[in-house]
């Protein structure tokens, strides 16, 4: 049986290759940043490292979310929801982060003691 009286788009959003070619040099360009801000000679302290290099990688993450999953021009409740997630994610991080950098002291000077002992 054939459904003749349904009709279903092919194709649901066609984007421009204009768009997607300032989308991926967008990406070239941050991820050219990624690497430059991995250098050790790029110091902004421990925490400040990590914390751009998340940013940079959230910008990245937007990006693809947006453009080449199309969520740009889905319905924007499903764009909330990726919010929400990727602003969980980075709550998470951020605490596991701060947790990890208050027991660095007590690291260090374990590893020092026994280093130190015969």
């Amino acid at each position: 049986m054939s459904d003749d009286n349904h009709s279903h788009p092919t194709v649901g959003h066609v984007v421009s290759l204009k768009v997607l070619i300032v989308v991926i040099l967008a990406l070239l360009a941050l991820t050219w940043l990624t690497v430059f801000v991995a250098d050790p000679a790029f110091d902004l302290g421990r925490t400040g490292n990590v914390v751009l290099a998340l940013g940079i990688a959230l910008a990245k993450a937007g990006l693809v979310a947006m453009y080449f999953m199309h969520l740009r021009y889905d319905n924007p409740l499903n764009g909330l929801f990726l919010i929400a997630a990727l602003l969980f994610v980075v709550i998470f991080l951020g605490i596991t982060i701060s947790d990890v950098s208050e027991y660095q002291p007590d690291l260090r000077e374990a590893e020092q003691a026994q280093q130190a002992a015969p």
